[in-house]
């Protein structure tokens, strides 16, 4: 009997993202330090440079993270659409309930699955990762 979990781990993206330092932030932080330098010593071009450099890496990984959360999410359709046809088991609150996965519904983007149990009970709007594969 193959046992596996399905899905990926929600988080609160728009928390992480309040917390991050943005390309705004980033260029107001710069042009203040421009407007408040010492005309007697300017700040030295490669501190100029090296700041643009860690700005530039910020954006990449900022892309890069997009990417990879866009591709997650490709993932967990294209497991969800596997799992048509497979008996699963999900924990549905009262217990455990098993059953076969017979449709896929999309709420902004995100995969919900109907399960009819062996009773032909329909359970709708179960997340992917709610779901344990029992048998193919």
């Amino acid at each position: 009997m193959a046992v596996e979990s399905i899905g990926r781990i929600n988080s609160d993206s728009t928390a992480l993202r309040q917390n991050a330092v943005g390309i705004e932030d980033f260029l107001q932080i710069f042009l203040t330090q421009l407007t408040f330098q010492d005309p007697l010593e300017p700040v030295d071009n490669r501190e100029f440079i090296a700041q643009l450099a860690q700005f530039s890496s910020l954006e990449t990984a900022t892309r890069t993270n997009d990417n990879i959360e866009g591709l997650l999410d490709v993932q967990a359709v294209s497991q969800s659409v596997g799992l048509i046809g497979k008996t699963v088991q999900v924990d549905n609150g009262d217990g455990f309930a098993i059953g076969k996965v017979t449709t896929i519904t999309f709420n902004n983007g995100n995969p919900l699955l109907t399960l009819q149990t062996e009773d032909d009970t329909p359970i709708t709007g179960i997340s992917p990762s709610q779901i344990t594969v029992v048998r193919e």
